[in-house]
């Protein structure tokens, strides 16, 4: 059913139920907006009307009405750009930036900041308005930083926090001017349940909530000639890299990468895709233990096994469902067990104390900032993991070091853990992890080679997948989930009875770490995500070994180290156990 309307003296026909504003966007005209957002992949969208830039004159009405929550009637007459109009959002716009901190030389959303953006489209020059602003306290922790002064209270955060990600750790209190966005209680992200998943930063419009920013932190230990630093990048990163520097979504800079890493001045440039492999091999192993030992009727081994790679899922269930810790692998992420083997084999090899090896992290994720910190991953003080970034940190961090990317010729990650396979790759999109493990479980089970290297049904951007692999004769049911609302409603059916799986990969992030919360700003696009999603099915097609167990460098890592997958050793190093974090 359709419905007749004009927008700015031109007859348009839209759909009936479309609101203002979506309807002038699918005829083409542009109405400004800061609080509204749709994420089109869940159909939610954040239309609250708190911020009032979207108001439009409707004929008739005697009020201006925020587009982004009135729907079309037939024979609306509305005009979005009338002298009214731009009156009242400079106006409302300016008493916005009236209780605003004038920051924006230091702050690190300069540049990226919707207000920012906006204030310059209306063309805001002077704010008419001066009085009493709002101060409220900050609040920091491992991962993000909080300002509720920059807030501007369009609840996006707090949409993406309790709607999409189910977390429910942000929440509007107070009223009027004395309002804001804040924990339980005003508590630290930290002492909360927050997950560090980092969505609420994907979507704040400006600088009220960013990663922690360690940039310095790396310039410093670059510059240390008693410090030998080495740095690994995740396989998401290479994928939307390029975007801070013009490219197209899905544009892989893997080599130009490299190349910028050393000119830095990095020691070392591995690739976090060599210990993906490894947590193949470690989580993989414990898989096909788990599942023969539920074959044979043993009742005290739970299934199905979860994969345990992202930190911000592992926050989430030890929050969430305490009473189900028996069930993800034990297995470390791949950042941690780059850290750990670094930190040990590597610093052997070089014969230096781990204290003096600093290893830098490149993540998609600002839950990286997180996991790093967390006690068990470190050893009389010393983290495994020293320092974190963002691929948005890594991009400023190029650019502050006056390195054009593009111009760089590719060049190739240092061995030994620099070598990867194509199943490493994948880690960087959902479904990805659990296609690696496939890989490699189905042929050290069946002892056969796999016909087809591919597993298209684990593949896509489905919030929600389930898929059948057949073991030689063995049916294994596998579920996947991105996002912490679509993993809750998969653990919950779990925990019911209604659903039985053997292995289940989650992501906390849309369209797994391609979506990170580090990642550079793709507003809710889906379109970009499945560009960057596609980028990594190219590499992993482009390596000459895309199975985790055949990589050598690997194989060379248990023969002269580890010893075998669940060794002893291995287990020490490579796994890890969870807490209750509910009371």
């Amino acid at each position: 059913m359709k419905v007749k309307i004009t927008i700015d003296n031109i007859q348009h026909s839209v759909p009936r139920g479309l609101t203002v504003l979506e309807a002038a966007h699918k005829v083409g005209v542009e109405i400004p907006s800061l609080c509204y957002m749709k994420l089109h992949d869940i159909n939610i969208e954040n239309k609250p009307g708190a911020c009032r830039i979207c108001v439009v004159e409707v004929k008739g009405r005697k009020n201006l009405v925020p587009s982004c929550c009135t729907e079309v009637e037939d024979g609306m007459d509305i005009h979005t750009h009338s002298l009214r109009v731009i009156n009242a959002r400079r106006t409302v716009l300016e008493l916005i930036l009236s209780n605003h901190p004038a920051e924006c030389l230091t702050c690190s959303k300069s540049g990226n900041c919707d207000l920012q953006s906006m204030a310059d489209r209306l063309g805001i020059r002077e704010i008419h308005y001066q009085g009493e602003k709002s101060v409220n306290r900050k609040g920091n922790s491992p991962a993000i930083s909080r300002d509720p002064n920059k807030c501007i209270l369009c609840r996006r955060c707090e949409m993406m926090c309790n709607e999409v990600q189910t977390v429910g750790c942000l929440g509007a209190v107070n009223r009027g001017f004395h309002s804001v966005v804040t924990p339980a209680f005003d508590k630290d992200l930290i002492n909360s349940v927050c997950t560090f998943c980092g969505q609420c930063v994907a979507v704040c419009p400006t600088g009220a909530l960013t990663e922690i920013d360690e940039t310095a932190k790396v310039v410093r230990a670059l510059s240390d000639p008693t410090k030998t630093v080495i740095v690994q990048t995740a396989p998401a990163v290479r994928a939307a890299l390029g975007e801070e520097f013009g490219n197209e979504p899905g544009t892989l800079v893997t080599g130009k990468m490299v190349a910028a890493l050393r000119r830095l001045g990095f020691h070392y440039v591995f690739d976090t895709d060599f210990a993906a492999d490894l947590t193949i091999m470690e989580e993989g192993t414990e898989m096909l233990r788990r599942l023969k030992a539920h074959l044979e009727g043993d009742e005290n081994v739970k299934l199905p096994i979860l994969t345990s790679c992202c930190p911000s899922w592992v926050n989430f269930f030890e929050y969430q469902f305490p009473d189900m810790l028996d069930i993800p692998s034990t297995a470390r992420s791949p950042q941690q067990m780059f850290g750990v083997i670094a930190k040990t084999y590597f610093a052997d090899l070089l014969k230096i104390e781990r204290q003096n090896l600093v290893v830098v992290s490149i993540m998609p994720c600002v839950a990286k900032k997180y996991e790093r910190a967390r006690k068990e991953f470190q050893q009389d003080g010393n983290s495994d993991v020293d320092i974190v970034l963002t691929t948005r940190e890594l991009g400023r961090l190029i650019k502050l070091c006056n390195i054009d990317l593009n111009a760089l010729e590719d060049e190739e990650f240092d061995q030994p853990m620099g070598e990867s396979t194509g199943a490493g790759v994948l880690f960087g999109t959902t479904g990805g992890v659990i296609e690696a493990a496939v890989r490699t479980a189905y042929e050290l089970h069946t002892g056969k080679p796999l016909e087809k290297i591919e597993f298209e049904e684990l593949r896509g951007m489905d919030n929600l997948r389930e898929a059948t692999i057949d073991f030689d004769g063995l049916p294994i049911r596998i579920g996947i989930a991105h996002g912490l609302g679509n993993a809750r409603k998969l653990l919950e059916d779990i925990r019911s009875g209604k659903s039985h799986f053997h292995a289940i990969e989650i992501m906390s992030c849309p369209g797994g770490c391609i979506g990170g919360g580090g990642q550079p700003y793709h507003h809710g696009h889906s379109e970009i995500l499945k560009k960057r999603q596609l980028s990594l099915y190219s590499e992993d097609k482009s390596k000459t070994i895309r199975k985790s167990h055949e990589n050598p460098f690997i194989i060379s890592l248990y023969k002269n180290f580890l010893g075998a997958p669940m060794s002893n050793l291995a287990h020490l190093l490579l796994h890890t156990h969870y807490f209750d974090k509910k009371d």
